[in-house]
């Protein structure tokens, strides 16, 4: 469901951010991309997402070419982002709206997905007030319901996780859990290695836009016996 081939980003002509990185996501997996911070990872997600153009290389997305076929491209990515502040003067329920209005969600669906996820991340009550009065944690909630609103197939998270509480982060990882049994994919970043040492299928490790592993847990610990992810992370990533 994606496919990142022969990737290539540079800045300013003189920084190689990610540098000719291949890989794949298939229906039903769950992959944590992990790395040090600066390492790549975010440029490597804002270009999965057709916010950045790569300098060189192929992207696609539920099969879907991120530049020649963008529009459904995107209407098959569930995309949050590592800031949640933005739209900070609208209400609620008028940003999941606009969203929906965006992927052309019909009122029936939009109220049915609304109601659902509001109850999920217990935000119900919360929705007929400004987003400028949420707690970071509440505003990271609405990011993720209005990325969900439209039943992408393709979720890219970018640090979900960071604000949650424990609650709301528990009902995410079952979420994602879920989303890949019906045979969708999710790709996300995390700098919580034991959340993805308990929840992925596979992971990639990338330092410096070089990817150094990209499989699975059970064939890593295979080759690092006796080791967490943490420890094989710190072995793999130190200079």
């Amino acid at each position: 469901m994606i496919r990142f081939k022969n990737v290539t980003k540079i800045y300013n002509k003189t920084l190689t951010a990610v540098n000719n990185i291949s890989f794949d996501v298939s229906g039903g997996e769950i992959v944590g991309f992990i790395g040090p911070n600066g390492s790549g990872k975010t440029t490597t997600i804002k270009m999965l997402t057709g916010i950045l153009p790569p300098n060189s290389g192929d992207i696609k997305i539920n099969g879907f070419d991120i530049k020649k076929d963008m529009i459904e491209a995107k209407r098959s990515i569930g995309y949050i982002a590592d800031n949640p502040d933005m739209f900070l003067r609208l209400k609620g329920i008028e940003y999941l709206n606009f969203i929906s209005d965006v992927y052309k969600v019909s009122d029936d669906e939009r109220k049915k997905r609304i109601s659902e996820l509001a109850e999920r991340f217990e935000l119900t009550d919360a929705l007929s007030s400004s987003m400028m009065s949420y707690s970071h944690g509440m505003r990271q909630k609405l990011m993720v319901i209005a990325a969900l609103v439209h039943n992408p197939p393709v979720w890219i998270l970018d640090e979900p996780m960071t604000g949650l509480d424990p609650k709301s982060s528990y009902e995410l990882k079952e979420m994602m859990r879920e989303h890949a049994k019906k045979g969708n994919a999710v790709f996300f970043s995390t700098h919580v290695l034991e959340v993805a040492e308990k929840l992925c299928d596979k992971v990639i490790i990338i330092k410096k836009g070089n990817i150094l592993y990209d499989g699975t847990l059970d064939n890593l610990e295979e080759k690092y016996k006796n080791k967490t992810l943490e420890n094989i992370f710190l072995e793999l990533t130190d200079d």
